[in-house]
């Protein structure tokens, strides 16, 4: 007995080594963890992952705060008053399945509502599981942080290309030149673009003579490594887009090639294109005519270009008609679906194979009239659900790993809606200003504990790679794992709805939930592997494929702890479309219809515009996460607003100064930070900020509060095709204390 327990000391003293990739934002960095027991010792970036190639930012090295983080809630939680009491996890899905199913007997299936975070792309647990449980759910009410982030960019690939979640990917290893808009690589590591070391593949792009344009209404990190930066007047960038397409179709610069058999609506592009003046265009963006004319003509002679656009010009009033003319620009030039332009991944688990090509405008939102999309409406209509009384008032609301209270437009308004609610969970495992209001709140296992394969971001690679890790920590005893936790709430949930059910139905659903009990998330994972591009029978196996006849599988992943490199991206249509007729639609009607909305809006004299309020990202951060950890959150103050010297000068106010920062939503007192880096008649905070609510457990972030932006952002003020919030090009006004 006594050589056991020394054996087993022995292995919790010994020093040991895993591999598997950072969580924290899209560009899927491999990392190396040592650790001792079950204490992490050290995380470094891991120079042999085929993806990432060594590289980690700050957030990596974080990883260990959020999985010793003493505040990181572990059991399931009840609020009873103001107090939040330990509860057993067989009690609280209980109570949380009986709720959620007798509030829609009482009431309809609408009247419960649920959102989705952004940490839900992450998780192999959520994501296998997030389909059964909206279904469970039957309601309409979904939400996600797609509407606050990337939508117009999934609209436009559902209208072109006939999958919502067929995401065009940047070539950056293999262009000369590459234009970005509304995109900040050095502060979000690439953004459905998900590119290890994203600094340095720019900075080869120059290495190898190439050159990178950068439009961006601030100067912002990434300019850095740019060979040219220009200003542009927040929401303008469709017209920018639209003046290099008239240069481009008028000087007869098009070179599609093969993608004139590809696409239809070619007759159409020379006439909708020019409605507005090149001279109307440049003094409404606020960049030369000659300079517009330049880079259309740069772009269009270059061998290799891109042109890839992101959050910056998604969260703005024409985020839908800036990625269709992105696409066209790309398309119009050849630089579609060919090596250096916008290409297509070749996942090694191809979620467009498995899922719903979605779907828009099936249904309405029921106070606003807002149209789905993939059945779900834009996050900015939630609070108005809630609070406007009548049949299908949100009256019960389910939140997984998200803080749309401080992500959200008006994130007041919805702080007073959810206070109201008669019943929500939340699973999460912090007490945040969101998850406060919960009536239960379910915690999941930390991301060192459960196993990990990125269904989602693999579809935004820029070289198609694979990778799998093992749990690092076993679960601890009394946790359990997001798959769990929706794998027996579902099961409660269904088996309360089907009780009334004739027999047949009640008998067949016992038999599909026996068989679906020994469906494991990794068997899952393989069977998806095994059905892959790379597996059994897949399009790319041939006698030489180095996964043997069976081709990929799950224990052969499990072989490679580094990753397994895939190869670069392929051209891939037409097969990779999902139109009926195998085409590229060039011309969608409702964006055809949503381009005079522009020519409307930009289509007469400038017009003064006060200043104008955006948004920025920071490389230590991402949204609201992480912010409980010291060393991410330590340091200069970073939350300042950035403001030119004109206008500071302009309105009397020094560097440090304090003012006072109002919309038609509110106001926030803020500190100025007067710089060059932004352009005139523009203001700029951070995203995320804002932890000064009572009732959370959150003591670090507590302590470095900052300010909200979304306190001030108008939920009314959405691009009126996609739903999708308006958060940059905010008008505000400015003052003195």
């Amino acid at each position: 007995m006594e050589q056991i327990a020394s054996e087993a000391s022995r292995a919790a003293a010994e020093v040991k080594t895993h591999f598997r990739t950072c969580t924290l934002c899209e560009a899927m960095c491999g990392i190396k963890i040592e650790y001792q027991g079950d204490k992490i010792l050290s995380i470094a970036g891991d120079l042999d992952d085929h993806h990432s190639r060594g590289h980690i930012c700050p957030k990596g090295y974080a990883l260990q705060d959020l999985h010793n983080d003493p505040e990181r809630l572990k059991t399931p939680m009840k609020r009873v008053g103001d107090q939040w009491l330990p509860i057993s996890w067989d009690d609280a899905l209980e109570e949380v399945a009986s709720r959620l199913v007798a509030i829609q007997s009482e009431h309809g299936n609408d009247t419960v509502g649920a959102y989705w975070g952004n940490p839900t792309s992450h998780n192999m647990g959520i994501m296998l599981t997030m389909g059964r449980f909206r279904k469970a759910l039957s309601t309409r009410n979904l939400f996600s942080a797609s509407t606050l982030d990337q939508m117009p960019h999934q609209l436009v690939s559902y209208l072109m290309y006939g999958h919502s979640q067929l995401f065009t990917i940047p070539d950056i290893d293999r262009t000369d030149y590459m234009l970005i808009l509304g995109a900040n690589p050095a502060a979000s590591n690439g953004s459905l673009m998900s590119a290890g070391d994203v600094l340095g593949r720019l900075e080869a792009i120059t290495e190898r003579g190439g050159k990178i344009v950068l439009i961006d209404p601030r100067r912002t990190e990434t300019a850095l490594y740019v060979s040219e930066h220009q200003f542009i007047k927040p929401g303008t960038d469709a017209l920018f887009l639209l003046g290099l397409l008239q240069v481009i179709i008028d000087r007869r610069l098009t070179k599609p090639g093969r993608l004139l058999e590809l696409a239809k609506g070619w007759e159409q592009l020379a006439v909708l294109l020019n409605r507005i003046p090149l001279t109307r265009i440049a003094e409404q963006t606020g960049i030369a005519e000659a300079d517009i004319e330049r880079i259309a003509v740069e772009y269009a002679s270059a061998e290799r270009a891109v042109c890839y656009g992101r959050m910056g010009i998604s969260t703005q009033e024409f985020g839908a008609l800036n990625h269709w003319l992105t696409n066209l620009l790309n398309i119009l030039t050849g630089n579609f679906d060919s090596a250096g332009g916008m290409m297509f991944t070749t996942p090694a688990v191809d979620l467009l194979q498995i899922s719903g090509r979605g779907g828009f405008d099936r249904y309405r939102s029921r106070v606003r009239g807002l149209p789905e999309f993939s059945r779900e409406f834009p996050a900015p209509v939630m609070a108005e659900e809630m609070l406007t009384p009548g049949k299908g008032q949100i009256k019960a609301f389910v939140t997984v790993a998200g803080n749309p209270v401080l992500t959200s437009p008006n994130g007041r308004q919805l702080d007073q809606a959810l206070e109201q609610l008669d019943f929500m969970v939340s699973v999460d495992f912090y007490l945040n200003e969101t998850t406060r209001h919960a009536h239960i709140i379910l915690p999941p296992t930390g991301p060192m504990e459960h196993e990990q394969y990125d269904l989602i971001f693999n579809l935004f690679a820029v070289h198609n790679t694979a990778k799998f890790a093992e749990p690092l920590f076993p679960h601890p005893q009394g946790t359990r794992s997001d798959w769990d936790i929706f794998s027996d709430l579902c099961k409660r949930i269904e088996t309360r709805k089907i009780a009334n059910r004739p027999l047949k139905q009640r008998l067949q659903y016992q038999l599909n939930a026996r068989l679906g009990e020994l469906m494991t998330p990794q068997r899952i994972l393989d069977q998806a592997l095994r059905k892959s591009a790379y597996g059994d029978g897949g399009k790319l196996l041939t006698r030489l494929n180095p996964f043997g006849r069976k081709g990929l599988t799950l224990a052969k992943l499990k072989e490679h702890p580094h990753g397994l490199d895939l190869g670069s991206l392929k051209p891939s249509l037409p097969s990779r479309l999902f139109t009926d007729d195998k085409k590229i639609d060039l011309a969608p009607a409702v964006l055809v219809g949503d381009l005079d909305r522009l020519c409307r809006r930009f289509g007469g004299e400038v017009a003064e515009s006060g200043l104008l309020l955006i948004g920025r990202r920071d490389l230590r951060t991402n949204n609201s996460w992480m912010h409980n950890s010291y060393r991410l959150v330590k340091g200069k103050d970073r939350c300042a607003l950035f403001l030119h010297p004109d206008d500071a000068a302009a309105y009397g106010l020094n560097n440090r100064d304090q003012a006072r920062l109002a919309s038609n939503k509110g106001e926030l007192l803020v500190t100025v930070k007067i710089t060059e880096d932004i352009m005139r008649g523009v203001v700029s905070l951070p995203h995320g900020w804002g932890h000064h609510r009572p009732g959370m457990r959150i003591s670090t972030a507590e302590a470095n509060p900052g300010v909200s932006i979304n306190d001030i952002t108008d939920e009314q003020f959405v691009d009126e095709l996609s739903g999708n919030a308006v958060l940059n090009g905010v008008p505000v006004t400015l003052q003195r204390l």
